[in-house]
């Protein structure tokens, strides 16, 4: 006589029972969600506003007094910033004293089984065998990697950035607090390079994020995206998380 893996019966009963009873599961907290979309935000203006600091594609006609483009540009990409830095501080904050899909534990594969299981949930994500996959209500493993990555990428944006804005006001406090980076790094022009390529990294990762969610609520109707605004999502009593505290 042959079984069926667990996990595999727990994807079909998924699939096939759509009358199913349904819970309902708190995943995220006002500030994580506010932060989520702050930071969504954050990075596409920087990127937008950045690369035309880097390079201008665009510029009015006549003496640059007379139109200020640039300066507006310089404006808004330090506002952002600024929104970025906000935002980051709140989601740090939670990682401290969330509920434990918002924790650092959230973003940090510290259990055996999570390693155990990545190599299944890296299969799901090329379409190999995706009904063997293990089931998450917060962040599976690859995901976790991958967000500590991103916010790790995101402060070190941050601090090359203040290092690069303190540049201009030698002696004032963001040249005192962060001009050491500039030293550590090899200096400014290796500085604003790096700066640069870790533009691109978020340039990629935007809309393969957005792909994989979307699909992901496409093909298993997990309302992960509708999460980030609710806060949560029903799930099916008979399906078993990894996660499940």
């Amino acid at each position: 006589m042959t079984t069926s893996s667990p996990i595999a019966e727990e994807h079909t009963l998924h699939h096939h029972s759509p009358q199913c009873k349904r819970r309902w599961v708190i995943l995220w907290h006002l500030p994580v969600r506010f932060s989520h979309w702050l930071i969504g935000i954050g990075i596409v203006a920087l990127i937008l506003t950045g690369f035309y600091i880097g390079k201008p594609y665009f510029m009015s006609s006549g003496e640059p007094s007379s139109h200020f483009f640039m300066g507006w540009m310089r404006f808004l990409h330090f506002l952002s910033a600024a929104v970025l830095v906000a935002a980051i501080i709140v989601r740090v904050y939670w990682l401290f004293i969330g509920n434990p899909y918002e924790t650092w534990r959230s973003l940090v594969p510290y259990r055996k089984k999570d390693w155990a299981l990545m190599w299944q949930v890296i299969k799901k994500y090329v379409l190999i065998y995706p009904e063997r996959s293990p089931h998450y209500l917060g962040h599976n493993p690859l995901q976790q990697i991958s967000y500590t990555a991103l916010y790790a990428l995101i402060i070190f944006q941050i601090l090359s950035g203040f290092a690069m804005y303190g540049v201009a006001t030698p002696g004032g406090f963001m040249h005192t607090s962060f001009g050491w980076i500039n030293s550590l790094l090899g200096g400014i022009q290796i500085v604003r390079f790096l700066h640069h390529v870790a533009t691109w990294i978020f340039v990629i990762f935007i809309p393969v994020h957005i792909y994989l969610t979307v699909r992901a609520d496409a093909l298993h109707r997990e309302g992960r995206v509708s999460s980030m605004i609710s806060g949560g999502r029903f799930v099916c009593d008979h399906m078993e998380y990894v996660d499940d505290e």
